[in-house]
């Protein structure tokens, strides 16, 4: 099964796909837990061009490009045969995150966000989990990190506002797969939320 979680910057997301990699290990699952940008050499490195400098480092549309890029080579690395071999993947971010950042909080690049996806990737997450609070939280979360990787928390508020918006239309858009979690709790709550629907999606036949 491939699992992703996503959410806007500081929603616990990356605390939470870890916490569930740990659960279902010890529970028996052979689990592989990744993250986007990265999750292989060659992604990892241009993880580092996305991630750090200045907001107006890179146009929407080159990031794109860069994102893709990147997924593409974790998709054939790291996803494809972890999942070939019959493991778990959980990754901290996929394509949604894309579709929201540069397809949709920085003009309307949604088409081409989808466009290149449907061409160069062809596979969406089995089961996301959606990470979901209130954006002023989540930024003052991610700025208190002090990390390198701060150029999208730099874009400010609106733009975490919009992203939020932009992933829960995601949500709407795609039930099927979508999970909703109320991400303004304490992790082990959240957490506690998150593991039952997990568990519940690993026993259902394929």
């Amino acid at each position: 099964m491939f699992i992703s979680f996503e959410g806007i910057d500081g929603s616990g997301k990356s605390t939470q796909a870890r916490r569930l990699a740990d659960h279902l290990r010890g529970l028996g699952h052979d689990v592989v837990l990744t993250r986007e940008p990265g999750g292989s050499p060659g992604a990892e490195e241009i993880r580092r061009l996305v991630l750090e400098g200045p907001t107006d480092r890179w146009s929407a549309q080159t990031e794109i490009l860069l994102f893709t890029a990147a997924r593409r080579d974790h998709l054939e690395r790291t996803i494809g045969p972890a999942l070939a071999a019959g493991r778990v993947v959980i990754t901290d971010r996929f394509a949604d995150s894309t579709r929201v950042y540069q397809g949709l909080s920085r003009g309307d690049l949604r088409g081409l966000v989808d466009a290149l996806h449907g061409l160069i990737i062809g596979r969406e997450p089995d089961l996301t989990f959606l990470i979901d609070m209130d954006p002023d939280t989540g930024l003052a979360r991610a700025r208190a990190r002090q990390g390198h990787e701060e150029r999208f928390e730099d874009f400010g508020a609106p733009m975490q506002r919009r992203m939020r918006a932009g992933f829960l239309d995601l949500a709407a858009e795609f039930p099927a797969r979508f999970r909703v979690i109320d991400g303004d709790r304490t992790p082990d709550q959240v957490a506690a939320a998150i593991a039952p629907i997990a568990l519940a999606a690993l026993a259902a036949p394929a």
